[in-house]
């Protein structure tokens, strides 16, 4: 399946390689006039060959949006874009068909789709996909921002450096602004210095490294969501394993709620005046699967690229006997960094989906 939503569907469209990679975003309310500066910029977060940490591969992802606006304004009609492919190596991946590269989906297609699977840059797994998929999600952002709801990640781990934590239950609206005007989106700059450092080395060593996105949406009116499956947990998870990469997702505190006890985990509620608060919010603002009005904290466990130059072992399909491969073409060293507006994007789409429902 490549949609996602129910009253807000997304369907992405493309391949890597392909000519061009797009999406039709249809249930967007009539009348919405998209800052479309504001959309670019979003997307220039997620573009590779920006800086020493991502591919060299050089992609403009300028969208061009082929229908659901008049005059600036949607229309009601679905939106429609596309973003042409412009820095392919196809020749890089001649030959991957019968040599699929370990941890990718290359053997999997295979089995699946036979020789009709597109190898080159991945195909339709790879995360060139998630183009489209933020300029969908620029546009719900947007949306949000109209409702009172901010949405913004930080870099929380890479390798073995962790940035700060803010609290969970009183992160300030500001503290999110800050982090969306950052190139490396991290709370404590020596962390981010760090984990750049740890990026290189591994690059310098033809090998890659993997990390952890911590994503927070604040604003979110308490009572999104439905038990048993139809929850937040469950919606964001479905659709945050749709980012090529993610490993994990948990919420607040996520696995480590499994050594505390339940007096250290438990969120004491308080008054905020008339409000119903909560001392700490080690639950991510969600309980029975139904926002609590508290923010909203989704933890985002990305793998080391499965791209690396070093000599790997793998297997002839054809010839059906082991052989040793070395992968060529542009590849991120880590993943991470361009990963963060990807994964603001799709948590925002999955909750303005929530909302509208």
């Amino acid at each position: 399946m490549n949609t996602l939503g129910n009253k807000l569907k997304v369907t992405v469209f493309g391949q890597s390689h392909a000519p061009a990679i797009g999406c039709v975003v249809d249930g967007l309310p009539a009348g919405f006039a998209p800052d479309m500066e504001r959309l670019s910029a979003f997307m220039a977060r997620r573009a590779p060959g920006q800086n020493a940490w991502s591919t060299n591969r050089k992609e403009n992802d300028i969208p061009e949006i082929l229908s659901g606006l008049v005059e600036g304004r949607t229309c009601g009609a679905p939106v429609a874009a596309v973003i042409r492919n412009s820095d392919q190596h196809s020749r890089d991946y001649s030959g991957l068909q019968r040599t699929p590269r370990p941890s990718h989906a290359d053997y999997t297609a295979v089995i699946k789709y036979g020789g009709n699977y597109d190898i080159r840059g991945g195909g339709q797994f790879s995360g060139r996909l998630t183009a489209p998929l933020c300029f969908a999600g620029a546009l719900a952002l947007q949306l949000l921002e109209q409702r009172g709801i901010t949405v913004a990640a930080h870099i929380a781990q890479i390798e073995g450096v962790f940035d700060s934590a803010p609290d969970f239950a009183s992160i300030a609206r500001t503290e999110l602004e800050a982090l969306l005007k950052k190139p490396f989106p991290v709370f404590s700059d020596d962390a981010g210095m760090r984990m750049r450092q740890a990026i290189e080395a591994a690059r310098l060593d033809a090998d890659s490294v993997g990390g952890v996105i911590r994503c927070f949406a604040l604003g979110l009116p308490a009572g999104i969501g439905e038990p048993m499956f139809g929850g937040v947990e469950n919606r964001l998870a479905a659709a945050l394993f749709g980012i090529p990469a993610v490993r994990g997702v948990s919420f607040g505190t996520g696995f480590a709620a499994a050594g505390m006890r339940g007096s250290e985990h438990n969120d004491p509620f308080v008054m905020d005046g008339d409000r119903v608060s909560a001392r700490t919010n080690h639950a991510g603002g969600v309980l029975g699967g139904i926002t609590s009005g508290l923010p909203l904290v989704v933890n985002i466990a990305v793998k080391p690229t499965a791209s690396i130059a070093k000599e790997q072992e793998t297997v002839d399909l054809e010839k059906k006997e082991s052989i040793r491969l070395v992968i060529h073409g542009r590849h991120d060293p880590c993943i991470v960094p361009r990963a963060v507006p990807v994964a603001e994007a799709v948590t925002a789409l999955t909750v303005l989906d929530m909302l509208l429902e």
